[in-house]
């Protein structure tokens, strides 16, 4: 089973480097959004589902088309997460852009690794590539810990070889990040889902889920500030969009305790990644149940 994703993986390598990037992107999105609801009718169904509560007034006729788009942007994401290591400075440089950039200077100028909040949209790895090799800034990623493990150690050299500085999520994983604070490293946590299972709940699109409380006890613990980001797939340009800063509080024993102020600062970030998504939900590549109503009529595997 290994060897076969493995041979997956470096096929689709292989053939995304067959068309200039451009050209190749937009093949493989017109062929998802044709055949992607019908490859893949569960995770259609899902995508549809969280865009509806996104849109929040009840369902929307146009889901299933936006769900039909979103297979296509996943698919966009995966070739140019296998073409980035291969593409040159110059062209990494003009294919990507930010706005709000200065804040990520700010904090590490006052001795802090900026702690970036993310959802699963768009094309994160293109701001990592860009912040390593042309900002010559560390950056460091919490992954998923895959199976079988050869697959999680083909990701993980892969994103090595885009600069990023990779933490298996799990035991031992927070004093990396603290040790990566520390010298400044910009820190991505994808956050918008619960893929340890230990999170905390909260109200997500006006329902209720729970999500990651890592990130809100990681800035408390280091000081450094949790940011909203998102970066956006714009026709054939990427804009990483960064929010403002959300400082830990200063007091030592907040009201209600450490715990509590976690929730609340997770809450927080919570909406503000809900202001992200609504720029974008065809974008957002969450292609896995992610409420606890999720299941109620799907055939999704127990």
């Amino acid at each position: 089973m290994a060897g076969r994703a493995l041979t997956v993986l470096r096929l689709g390598t292989i053939g995304s480097r067959v068309l200039p990037l451009g050209p190749m992107v937009a093949v493989v999105q017109a062929a998802a959004r044709r055949l992607g609801p019908r490859l893949m009718p569960d995770k259609a169904a899902i995508l549809q589902r969280h865009l509806e509560r996104v849109a929040t007034t009840g369902p929307v006729p146009t889901a299933a088309g936006q769900a039909a788009s979103g297979i296509a942007s996943y698919a966009r994401y995966w070739v140019e997460f296998f073409r980035l290591p291969g593409l040159g400075d110059t062209e990494l440089d003009r294919g990507f852009s930010f706005v709000g950039y200065d804040r990520l200077e700010d904090v590490r100028a006052a001795g802090y690794g900026p702690l970036l909040v993310l959802p699963h949209l768009g094309g994160w790895e293109w701001a990592a590539a860009w912040l390593g090799r042309i900002s010559e800034v560390e950056v460091t990623a919490v992954v998923e810990r895959l199976e079988p493990e050869e697959v999680f150690t083909w990701f993980a050299r892969l994103r090595r070889n885009l600069g990023i500085t990779v933490i298996p999520l799990g035991a031992g994983a927070t004093g990396a990040l603290i040790a990566a604070v520390k010298r400044r490293s910009i820190v991505c946590l994808l956050a918008d889902r619960d893929i340890g299972g230990n999170g905390v709940e909260v109200e997500f699109f006006g329902e209720r889920t729970t999500v990651p409380i890592g990130p809100a006890l990681l800035s408390r613990r280091t000081g450094a500030p949790l940011i909203p980001v998102a970066v956006f797939f714009r026709g054939r340009q990427r804009i990483c969009v960064v929010g403002e800063p959300v400082w830990p509080a200063a007091e030592r024993r907040p009201a209600g305790g450490t715990r509590a102020a976690a929730i609340a600062v997770t809450q927080e970030f919570v909406r503000s990644l809900e202001d992200l998504i609504r720029q974008a939900p065809e974008q957002w590549h969450l292609l896995e149940p992610n409420w606890p109503s999720d299941r109620d009529g799907l055939p999704l595997p127990a």
